[in-house]
């Protein structure tokens, strides 16, 4: 069966309170499916993964053990076994009846009406609760699944950013040389001593580029060398080609820390790749499929809304439920075991005849009907015990309540990063198209007059930061989304 098929049954987790050995399997499947919320434009990648984390994580399945054990405690309550005595006589004791060879009894104990079924609901509680356990030790495993996953797009966004403005830069050193090329008259190497060489490690093709472009001889591993303007040269042109030169130096220090960024954001993704094969327990080189980017979204519902999910679905509150229930079975059971538990059974004696007086005497077995009775008299403990499962519930209540607030805390504080996130979004965005629209500006400016380089260069860092400040947000939006589902155990509809 697929989960597809799964999934069109259409079941509901709380439609399962037990389930027999029969379906074991089934039943684990389902409920990982279950817990497959997404409905971004990668919901089929992550809906793999995260099917792939509930089947083999091993938190969650000791998880879910510890459930199957509790379901196995639901057999066990019943009668007590009965008991039997057996006296054998070394020498047979002489009796008017013959000589008893042994004395033989059989008793069975029963408890006051409803002890059973009363210990049943009790098991049957427990199970429930640790079922509850296992549900939010599921959610929580989602959660962190889903997380890593948007942590990891996001760095890698970043990457991608980062790349794209590095290519940037380089083109903006081409122009540069070009403009320094143009202030020196087209002179060659032989035209004088060597001013500066690149020390930088720039790759082979941005380098070979800019000798192209600026047509000057240099090595193209370490940058094309920049020559001193000969003395002919007029002061104007002396000055705009010292301008053109510090606007190559100032490229390649903006371009050295974006190539560190690069690199510092490719170490951060490692972590979190491992991080997340360990979630699946895959091999922690295992290949991850992501896809490329992620985009806003929109929530399509109300926020009180949510929230009156979380009070009716999380698995925490139906926990508490069940360890009230669990309390009162135990409060009914103590008054029970204040009640007498009534035995039945039977004495056996076998007699063997004896001779008296010469005649044959007895040699009649004899079987007598039993009964016994409990008198539960010391009512200390029996009161004791039912003042314990009373106080127990005031507890359990009290419990409730407290994580009933802190879930309600933990909403609030998800909605906020929301709301934040999407505010964020949209001032990061208009920055982002307005700073564009001021770097196409300054770069047509620079290229008619040479002037305001420097700006340029800040332009296109602040295009950066806007770009990577929006990625954040989008991230936000995802984990506020994430842990959203988290806290009220289904969907959130998207638009």
């Amino acid at each position: 069966m697929t989960i597809k098929t799964l999934f069109d049954f259409g079941f509901r987790i709380s439609d399962f309170r037990f389930l027999t050995s029969d379906f074991k399997f089934l039943t684990f499947l389902l409920l990982s499916a279950l817990m497959v919320f997404s409905g971004k434009s990668n919901a089929q990648t992550l809906d793999d993964y995260l099917i792939l984390a509930a089947e083999n994580n091993p938190g969650l399945k000791a998880s879910y053990a510890r459930y199957e054990a509790a379901l196995e405690r639901v057999k066990q309550p019943g009668l007590p076994d009965p008991e039997l005595q057996v006296g054998i006589f070394l020498r047979p004791m002489e009796r008017f009846m013959g000589n008893q060879q042994a004395d033989l009894r059989l008793m069975q104990m029963f408890p006051w009406f409803g002890m059973i079924g009363t210990q049943k609901e009790e098991a049957k509680s427990m199970a429930q609760a640790q079922y509850q356990l296992f549900l939010e030790e599921k959610n929580q495993l989602m959660y962190q699944v889903k997380s890593t996953w948007y942590d990891m797009i996001r760095l890698q966004e970043e990457i991608r950013i980062s790349r794209e403005n590095l290519q940037f830069l380089q083109q903006y050193e081409r122009l540069a040389l070009i403009k320094y090329q143009g202030a020196t008259g087209g002179s060659s190497g032989a035209s004088g001593p060597s001013m500066l060489s690149s020390g930088g490690n720039m790759n082979s093709s941005t380098s070979a580029g800019a000798s192209e472009m600026s047509g000057m001889g240099g090595n193209s591993s370490t940058g094309p060398n920049l020559q001193r303007p000969s003395s002919g040269m007029n002061s104007s042109a002396m000055s705009t080609s010292g301008s053109s030169l510090k606007d190559i130096l100032q490229i390649r220090i903006s371009m050295k820390e974006l190539e560190n960024t690069i690199e510092q954001l490719q170490a951060d993704l490692e972590p979190l790749q491992i991080k997340f094969n360990q979630l699946l327990n895959r091999e922690i080189r295992a290949e991850i499929a992501l896809p490329s980017g992620f985009q806003p979204i929109v929530l399509e519902v109300e926020k009180m809304a949510v929230l009156d999910s979380i009070q009716a679905n999380n698995p925490m509150l139906a926990m508490f439920d069940s360890e009230l229930e669990v309390y009162r079975q135990q409060a009914q059971m103590a008054k029970l075991d204040g009640r007498p538990m009534m035995g039945a059974g039977v004495n056996y004696m076998p007699f063997s005849p004896r001779i008296e007086n010469g005649m044959m005497m007895g040699g009649d077995n004899m079987v007598m009907p039993m009964v016994s009775l409990t008198l539960p008299i010391y009512r200390k403990k029996v009161n004791a015990k039912i003042k314990e499962a009373e106080l127990l519930q005031e507890a359990t209540l009290l419990q409730k309540e407290k994580t009933s607030n802190l879930l309600a805390m933990e909403w609030a504080n998800a909605f906020r990063d929301w709301e934040d996130a999407d505010r964020k979004i949209r001032l990061y965005s208009g920055q982002r198209e307005l700073t564009d629209q001021t770097l196409n500006w300054l770069i047509t400016s620079y290229t008619a007059n040479g002037d305001d380089f420097e700006e340029i260069l800040r332009t296109q860092q602040s295009l950066l930061d806007y770009q990577m400040k929006e990625i954040n947000a989008i991230n936000l939006q995802y984990q506020s989304l994430a842990k959203l589902e988290m806290l009220s155990a289904s969907s959130i509809p998207l638009n």
